[in-house]
């Protein structure tokens, strides 16, 4: 609740309770005197109810030590009904002259009833006391789990970064050894991507036109050291650039179909596709599929288990995604569709 709202319901109780006596006088009108000596009653509440919500429950009965702070209430709230009782008795007989005092059981009835008053805002206080202590570990616990999912985030794009680098340049490098010009040509595409990575990557959401660039660079530089013989085809249908998502989230899903859907003797294809219609975006890779062999320990499957977590951190229950080979056991097929991107996380 807002600081400002419950220091207002506070106000309200107390000026109600303070101001109720007002509402007994019967044809004895009003004495100014009088009215201060009952406010003993509420001023009484009030201690009972601070001294709970302040010092007794967070000390005592939130710590686990409701013992004690059941017997501290007993004889504080025994103590505090007697006081109220008494003085109430000296102000009756000062102000109203047709007061008679009550009997022995008459008095212990009062005082009975005036400590169980006092107990019901004892109560009350330890219970808002929980609720704010609960409300304020939950905050907390949100605040950890939100800074450390954050944290994680950033390391897991921290990791993207030389995994990406390292496939890129070892095609670099492959190019420079039979077609210098095409090597050339390479690195200008890869320092199109570099500048995507130094300045947008490091956002945690980016507009889907740049993500898109990125890649349509990406595939242009993996083009250049393939044969003629693949056959490359990209489909961009974007019809909000601006829609925000996390950069180079599918970049591993692209590098993952150029590492193991081209084959040297077979016939090889890789198609992506990107759609984006009313906040979903789709991302939907189908290649050959040409198992690595037993001999290729490369990859580890670092990048699919990478986009697996931050799929899980950024979209939690926003996203599907569905991998896996055909029936006929020639195609592999990766497809991402991501829902909810107007609350995205971090």
């Amino acid at each position: 609740m807002n600081k400002h709202v419950a220091g207002a319901c506070h106000m309200a109780l107390w000026a109600f309770l303070f101001l109720s006596p007002l509402t007994y006088w019967r044809g004895l009108g009003f004495n100014f005197v009088h009215y201060l000596m009952t406010c003993m009653s509420p001023l009484l509440l009030m201690i009972v109810f601070y001294l709970n919500y302040m010092v007794l429950a967070p000390k005592l009965f939130v710590a686990g030590k409701h013992r004690y702070d059941l017997l501290i209430n007993v004889v504080l709230l025994t103590i505090l009904g007697t006081i109220n009782h008494y003085w109430m008795h000296f102000t009756n007989t000062i102000f109203v002259p047709s007061y008679r005092e009550t009997d022995t059981i008459g008095t212990v009835a009062y005082i009975v009833r005036d400590s169980i008053n006092l107990g019901v805002f004892a109560a009350g206080a330890t219970a808002l006391a929980v609720a704010r202590r609960w409300v304020t570990t939950d905050q907390k616990l949100k605040e950890t789990e939100a800074a450390r999912t954050k944290a994680e985030l950033t390391n897991l794009r921290s990791q993207i970064n030389p995994h990406f680098l390292l496939n890129t340049l070892n095609n670099i490098y492959a190019l420079t050894a039979f077609d210098t010009p095409k090597a050339q040509e390479a690195i200008q595409e890869l320092s199109k991507m570099l500048r995507h990575i130094l300045y947008d990557y490091q956002q945690p959401l980016v507009p889907l036109k740049d993500e898109v660039e990125f890649l349509q660079n990406y595939i242009n530089l993996m083009k250049l050291r393939l044969p003629e013989s693949v056959e490359i085809k990209t489909e961009f249908n974007v019809s909000n650039p601006q829609q925000q998502v996390a950069p180079m989230l599918f970049i591993s899903l692209v590098e993952n179909a150029f590492k193991h859907g081209v084959s040297p003797s077979e016939k090889s294809y890789i198609h992506v596709t990107i759609e984006e219609n009313n906040g979903t975006i789709s991302c939907n890779i189908q290649n050959s599929n040409h198992p690595k062999t037993s001999d290729d320990c490369s990859g580890h499957g670092i990048g699919l288990r990478q986009v697996q977590r931050r799929l899980d951190l950024s979209y939690p229950d926003g996203y599907t995604w569905e991998k896996g080979v055909s029936e006929d056991n020639k195609t592999y097929y990766s497809k991402i569709v991501l829902t909810h991107l107007n609350q995205p996380q971090l």
